[in-house]
């Protein structure tokens, strides 16, 4: 419930701003660690404004190694709520605020010879093809600085952005088509792999685009 009223709000927020360019508004186009992306930022005072966009962006790779297919995708999706704060009235900002985070790795693997799971060996025909999840919290703080106030500083201007969200631990989920590796076997796969990806707490985030102030 949290993350969908959040989602509704950073999209209100965008539609809202952009009938108010008498108290400062611009859009912005970005591209960086998140995505390709696209944001509103409407100025609340000389020194804070109210920013909200949109991130995404999607990457998929095949391979083949050792006789095992391996399909890979890579998904990017995020909305962001921020504040930035300009302390000296010019482009220099902090930012903090939460993202909601859709951001997944999508897996899948066709073994052609047994494989372990979860410490029991299984056949080809028992796996089938094994696919995995990797999921985070859907809401998440951000904080960050960067340069750029498309709400006061010239018609045209760049921004840039370095900063870090606060993903949590991931959540892997695994399956298996054939129907006959257990659930239990499965959940401790899992969970190893799970322990593995602990240290990904914090996604970096990095981007720079360009600015249009209404």
């Amino acid at each position: 419930m949290q993350s969908k009223i959040l989602r509704w709000f950073a999209l209100s927020a965008l539609l809202v701003t952009g009938g108010a360019a008498a108290d400062g508004f611009g859009l912005g186009v970005k591209a960086g660690t998140l995505g390709f992306g696209v944001e509103g930022t409407f100025g609340l005072s000389e020194n804070l404004n109210l920013r909200t966009g949109i991130n995404d962006y999607s990457y998929s790779q095949d391979e083949t190694e050792g006789g095992i297919r391996y399909d890979g995708k890579l998904e990017l999706s995020t909305i962001a709520l921020l504040l930035d704060w300009h302390p000296f009235a010019g482009t220099f900002r902090l930012s903090a605020g939460l993202m909601n985070n859709k951001n997944a790795l999508r897996l899948s693997a066709t073994p052609t010879a047994n494989q372990t799971i979860g410490g029991t060996s299984y056949t080809p025909a028992q796996i089938g093809t094994l696919s995995g999840d990797v999921t985070f919290k859907s809401t998440a703080p951000y904080a960050g600085i960067g340069w750029g106030n498309a709400a006061r500083r010239g018609r045209f201007g760049g921004v840039f952005e370095i900063g870090a969200m606060f993903q949590g631990k991931p959540k892997v989920s695994l399956r298996a088509s054939g129907g006959l590796v257990s659930q239990a076997d499965l959940n401790a796969e899992a969970q190893e792999a799970q322990t593995d990806l602990d240290d990904f707490k914090i996604y970096p985030v990095i981007s720079f685009g360009l600015s249009f102030r209404f």
